[in-house]
């Protein structure tokens, strides 16, 4: 838990779609916090879905809009992306599939993508819905990063392509990146 006299802790690996999202909205809050390494590869773990924790006691900025459609489209596209794209290039999945599993991940990225990009073309104005960084947001870059460590062809995406690159132009963006964390190894950092 996060009081307001304890500095959080947040259990991270470097590489974790789950991880980056969480330290993204702790950067963008201003939130100063001890990070904890673990590798997924070795010990296996989880992380906590504190976002919305971290929206509620620290409303500022918010990641979620005010205005109830905002809110319900910055939702729907947080939750295509987390439920409906990432987890099918866990690295349990991944393991379970094999020798085909770049192939694998690239399918499941495609098609999460070309659904995503139909949205994004109706809600996207700077960034995913909007001219606000919100939840959604969060959710996107890291999975822009997996297609590109997948090589998904980003060619057909270009709303998509347009919001990541407007994304990782943000401060919070650029500290919490996988090649910027303390567990990154050295020929993966930046």
């Amino acid at each position: 838990m996060i009081s307001a006299a304890a500095k959080p802790i947040l259990y991270s690996y470097f590489r974790s779609s789950c991880s980056w999202r969480v330290r993204i909205a702790l950067a963008l809050k201003g939130i100063s916090y001890d990070l904890v390494p673990v590798n997924l590869l070795k010990d296996g773990g989880q992380q906590l879905a504190i976002i919305q924790y971290l929206e509620d006691t620290h409303p500022t900025p918010r990641l979620l809009p005010q205005d109830p459609k905002k809110r319900a489209q910055v939702r729907m596209i947080a939750n295509h992306i987390v439920s409906g794209i990432q987890p099918l290039q866990n690295l349990n999945v991944l393991k379970q599939i094999g020798e085909k599993k770049t192939e694998w991940a690239q399918n499941c990225i495609a098609s999460g993508f070309q659904a995503l990009e139909q949205i994004l073309q109706h809600t996207a104005g700077h960034y995913c819905v909007g001219d606000e960084v919100s939840m959604a947001d969060l959710c996107l870059v890291p999975q822009v990063f997996n297609a590109e460590r997948f090589k998904v062809d980003m060619g057909p995406y270009p709303t998509i392509t347009r919001i990541n690159k407007a994304l990782l132009e943000l401060e919070a963006f650029k500290v919490s990146h996988p090649s910027q964390q303390p567990d990154t190894p050295a020929e993966l950092r930046a």
